[in-house]
């Protein structure tokens, strides 16, 4: 075996106690301090040197002289004789570079210390906050309305983890939120799927924990079932259940989803919410205005409430006896929410109301209300034989398939939908779809959705409803949000040229270029993040709203 130097045996130590941190190395400079002023004081008291007075000093003296020489340069300047000066200038450079290297050390160790807390590694303290697993473009959606909905409460708390910088996510929230109102936003950097990066966020505590979908992953949903995973089969998970909502994109994923949240978490399937709500949009005009409505928690939202004068009446009795809300259904003590169910369905004791008012204190219940009810104004049309109706649906993305079989419910058998896009898939998909819808007959135009000329070619008054689709394969938000304004532009002057109106249901991506669409005076518009952000906020105030919309998009 080769023979180890004492150099190599010193230089080994040494590293040693630099890679074991600044305590480590503080207390090296600190014996290495000690070391050179008692070796200077025994010196002195060996040889007799003496102080500034001429006068001997003995051990203890001469170590102390010693030491304020280390710790203090200008004391040198009082010393004479030349060997007292010689040993005190030793000391003194001994001592000054002991200070540089300690400066060094605490700078370096403050340094790391900042830079430890800008991550965001600390553990919350917080209880009966919300947490958000997670960063994507839906979360500003859904602090803001949090936010709205936290205005009566005076020290709400919302915890955001996700595996970005610290500082760089409370700058993109403050861009883009400027009001927090009564609610302080909290962020970690960590892992959203890691259980010990969750247990800093004392989720054992949190009222609700929302788990976002990535971005720009491959086959998102696994890293947010990992998420769910790791809260609900955690060994150090808290004795209650769980009040998890979290968004699913394929529905391949749903099962396994399920099997992991068990009756703790409750998901949206994002494409299947947006279709079904395009679907309804489409064949009634103004109706994104309604869902837009209720979904944000500033102005009416849907409430549960237990009423006990309710118990043994019926819903039909008691419909108009809320003065200030509006009542429309009723939730079962078996977790069964029925929706306009039939007037003679009666309250049970521990039933809850289901009402759209303002807040939840303004549910009321009077028993002496007398509404005047002028039947006069009522019409009443006989029902007319449903007709075969031509939808035309511009641009293509995976929602296209969901919301053609959505549709296809409301359809009488001989109708018609025509896809026009440039996407060579489309075809294909529409091949398969065939097979699976069964009161409407697909065709696929290939085409630009933003050129005048192909939208002329298409005869468009001939059509019952136009659905506009944002493209997703290969173009990013601006530039799709940018094809889907041209294409409404167009429909809006060949609506003026040829004196009709359009029903037109258009999608955007980006909330801002919303704004910018609305000169194209379409009848609805559906942004997909902003509808599936404001139900992961509402879900995560009261988890049943999910039964609810449910029953709303069938």
């Amino acid at each position: 075996m080769e023979k180890i130097s004492f150099k190599e045996k010193i230089q080994y130590k040494f590293e040693n106690i630099i890679s074991s941190g600044p305590l480590a190395m503080i207390g090296f400079l600190a014996i290495l301090s000690g070391i050179i002023v008692v070796v200077a004081g025994v010196v002195i008291s060996i040889f007799g040197i003496p102080n500034s007075d001429g006068e001997q000093m003995g051990l203890l003296e001469s170590v102390w002289q010693s030491f304020m020489r280390a710790v203090d340069a200008g004391a040198l300047g009082a010393d004479t004789g030349w060997a007292l000066r010689l040993i005190m200038l030793l000391v003194t450079i001994g001592g000054l570079f002991i200070l540089a290297a300690l400066i060094g050390i605490l700078t370096s160790g403050l340094e790391n210390k900042l830079d430890e807390l800008r991550k965001g590694k600390s553990k919350v303290l917080e209880s009966g906050h919300t947490l958000i697993l997670g960063f994507n473009s839906k979360i500003f959606t859904i602090v803001q309305e949090l936010i709205i909905a936290n205005e009566n409460h005076n020290d709400a708390k919302i915890v955001i983890l996700a595996d970005e910088d610290k500082v760089e996510m409370e700058d993109k929230i403050r861009e883009k939120i400027t009001d927090f109102k009564t609610t302080q936003v909290i962020v970690r950097s960590g892992s959203p799927s890691d259980i010990s990066s969750i247990h800093l966020c004392n989720p054992y505590e949190a009222k609700s924990i929302v788990v976002l979908s990535p971005e720009q992953v491959n086959n998102p949903d696994t890293h947010v079932i990992k998420s769910v995973l790791a809260l609900t089969n955690n060994k150090n998970r808290k004795k209650g259940k769980y009040h998890i909502v979290a968004e699913i994109t394929e529905t391949a994923n749903i099962e396994a989803a399920t099997l992991v949240g068990g009756d703790e978490a409750k998901y949206i399937f994002t494409e299947r919410f947006v279709s079904r709500l395009t679907a309804q949009i489409c064949r009634q005009s103004g109706l994104s205005l309604v869902f837009d409505e209720l979904l944000q928690f500033e102005g009416d939202e849907i409430y549960f409430q237990h009423e006990p004068k309710l118990t043994g009446r019926k819903f039909g009795e008691v419909l108009l006896q809320y003065r200030n809300s509006s009542l429309i259904g009723i939730h079962k003590k078996g977790g069964d929410i029925l929706i306009n169910p039939p007037m003679d369905t009666v309250f049970n004791m521990d039933d809850e109301a289901i009402a759209i008012s303002e807040d939840d204190d303004t549910i009321i219940l009077e028993d002496n209300i007398d509404f005047k009810i002028d039947e006069n104004y009522f019409a009443v049309s006989e029902k007319t034989e449903q007709n075969k109706e031509r939808t035309l649906i511009l641009g293509w993305n995976e929602k296209g398939k969901r919301i053609i079989k959505e549709l296809d419910d409301f359809l009488k058998p001989g109708s018609e939908t025509l896809v026009v896009s440039i996407s060579g898939q489309t075809e294909e998909d529409l091949k398969i779809l065939q097979e699976k819808v069964s009161n409407q007959a697909l065709e696929h135009v290939y085409g630009d959705i933003g050129s005048r000329a192909t939208l002329d070619n298409l005869e468009l008054e001939n059509f019952d409803h136009i659905i506009v689709l944002s493209y997703t394969d290969g173009m990013d938000i601006e530039d799709s949000d940018a094809k889907t304004l041209i294409c409404l532009l167009h429909l809006r002057t060949i609506s003026e040229q040829m004196g009709k109106s359009f029903n037109i249901v258009s999608e955007m991506r980006d909330i801002r270029n919303k704004e910018l669409a609305e000169v194209a005076q379409a009848d609805d518009f559906i942004v997909s993040d902003q509808v599936i952000s404001r139900m992961l906020a509402q879900m995560s105030e009261n988890s049943l709203l999910k039964k609810v919309y449910d029953i709303l998009l069938l």
